[in-house]
């Protein structure tokens, strides 16, 4: 299985060691060529306007919703979330509205106020997953079909709907790779 990870912008080489350690092959995706390469796709953290803008340059938008839709796995980690959701509070960006959630950016603060906690996530067994947090946004509202996975301080950080995995923090930047192996599983 090749694991795409879009590498217009953002946390690329941390998703493709995370990728390597968990026993895949990941590949940078910058043309809808490499896309059609990879069976799943992670969407990085990084600056959501910039990889949004990105990615309708080089036509890739279009052919990640197209892939979404059809049912390719696709993770997207802070930013990634952003571009994901159907909503985004406060600002028009461009979004792939592959996921039934309204997503509030920056939300614990600025990057100064980024920070690490430990945190629950359901079905994960073992000690809690430390997630960290840099300029994240949170999920403000779900839609019916969406999996609620983990919250932290009564805001939603982690969510599933269908073949789409979103989270507000950054599992790339850990050295547990639980995250990582949850989206590359076969029952995924």
């Amino acid at each position: 299985m090749k694991v795409g990870v879009l590498s217009l912008q953002g946390a690329v080489e941390e998703h493709l060691e995370m990728i390597k350690r968990c026993g895949f092959e990941g590949i940078k995706v910058k043309t809808i060529e490499d896309l059609e390469k990879a069976d799943r796709l992670i969407i990085p953290g990084g600056e959501s306007t910039v990889i949004g803008k990105l990615a309708k340059i080089y036509g890739l938008d279009r052919e990640i919703i197209k892939k979404g839709r059809e049912g390719m796995p696709i993770f997207g980690t802070c930013a990634g979330m952003i571009l994901l959701a159907n909503k985004v509070l406060g600002i028009e960006q461009i979004r792939f509205n592959l996921i039934d959630i309204v997503v509030e950016r920056n939300a614990f603060g600025r990057q100064v106020d980024s920070f690490e906690v430990d945190l629950k996530i359901e079905d994960f067994s073992g000690k809690p997953f430390k997630a960290v947090f840099i300029r994240a946004p949170y999920i403000q509202k779900t839609g019916k079909q969406v999996k609620v996975l983990a919250e932290f301080m009564g805001k939603i950080v982690m969510a599933r709907q269908k073949n789409i995995l979103v989270s507000s923090f950054h599992p790339e930047l850990t050295e547990d790779l639980r995250v990582h192996k949850y989206f590359l599983s076969d029952h995924y």
